[in-house]
């Protein structure tokens, strides 16, 4: 009798311990994507967003003919 509870504790935490580390392995994938979708998700660099906005001024001075 005792053998077949040190077998069922045994079989027990073993599906316990497969458990667990399936559950870690999602959280660490999931950790991963956001990270990814973070790094996606990036500012553009400075002289890009100034260089953007001379093309916008100077095309809105064409439009008003100030030159």
């Amino acid at each position: 009798m005792a053998d077949k509870k040190k077998k069922m504790a045994a079989a027990l935490a073993g599906v316990n311990a497969y458990m667990l580390q399936e559950e870690e392995a999602a959280y660490q994938a999931q950790l991963a994507a956001q990270a990814a979708a973070r790094a996606a998700v990036a500012v553009p660099p400075l002289w890009a967003l100034a260089g953007r906005q001379d093309i916008m001024t100077y095309r809105r001075m064409v439009q008003l003919k100030a030159f």
